[in-house]
């Protein structure tokens, strides 16, 4: 079965990633998390893929970071004592401990505990991250940040709307950047129709439009329209269990009970 987005798609977007560069690792973490827990988190529809990559891209530097660049500067030391990120009001620390990890920046206490929560309901294995920040940066976990970030702001209907204004208001809080997580998600949305990321025209020759190359509102509506139109990419049938096939054989073969 295929994955919900390979490397290889990835680029298509992005453009060139070196394979052995921090930014091909980043790029793996988050398509392992994708890839793994993506599909009951509804992201294997491409039109909401799409959109999630429109605004993963611009938080991350098409994935060339995955922490906050620490100065600190005057508005990350205030964080020490940001009590409404869940920080102490006392100068102990927090602002640094709990600085902006992953693809989508998880900052604060309180938002690594709420993490923490969500992750243990997709595996009860995973790390506490309040008392182990650092953690949040080992694979599978750092992937999942930018999933978290969706799925808990439920965006799905959101980019079920094609509404990318009220996507990224709720992810920013306002419309800082907009126009750039716009051209990451029309690049997204040409490639996975099956486009070059900056062949617009040769989508609106095909779809009927005026041939102009420009992003206009026909053209985003059309291309949303266009993806809805796509099947999702089918999950993974799960492995029989070894042991079960095991006890199967061991029906015909008795020396496998041994």
């Amino acid at each position: 079965m295929p994955d919900i987005l390979t490397f290889e798609t990835l680029q298509k977007i992005t453009g060139s990633i070196a394979l052995d560069s921090k930014q091909a690792r980043n790029a793996q973490s988050f398509l392992l998390a994708l890839n793994r827990y993506g599909y009951g988190l509804g992201l294997s529809q491409p039109h909401r893929l799409a959109f999630l990559l429109g605004q993963v891209l611009l938080e991350n530097g098409a994935f060339r970071y995955d922490r906050e660049i620490w100065g600190p500067t005057a508005a990350q030391a205030r964080y020490d004592t940001r009590t409404d990120l869940g920080n102490t009001p006392e100068r102990d620390g927090d602002g640094y401990r709990f600085r902006g990890r992953t693809g989508m920046q998880i900052t604060g206490r309180a938002n690594y505990r709420a993490f923490t929560a969500w992750v243990r309901r997709l595996d009860p294995t995973a790390p506490d991250f309040e008392a182990d920040p650092d953690a949040v940066n080992l694979d599978p976990w750092e992937g999942l940040g930018p999933l978290w970030y969706w799925s808990e702001r439920g965006l799905n209907p959101l980019a079920d709307r094609g509404d990318i204004r009220a996507v990224t208001r709720r992810i920013n809080g306002g419309y800082n950047h907009l126009s750039e997580r716009k051209r990451w998600t029309l690049r997204a949305q040409l490639v996975l129709l099956g486009y070059g990321a900056t062949d617009l025209r040769a989508f609106q020759r095909a779809a009927g439009l005026v041939v102009d190359g420009l992003p206009g509102p026909k053209s985003h509506a059309a291309l949303h329209a266009a993806l809805l139109t796509l099947p999702p990419v089918k999950p993974p049938k799960p492995k029989p269990e070894t042991s079960r096939i095991r006890a199967l054989l061991a029906q015909f073969l008795p020396w496998l009970a041994d």
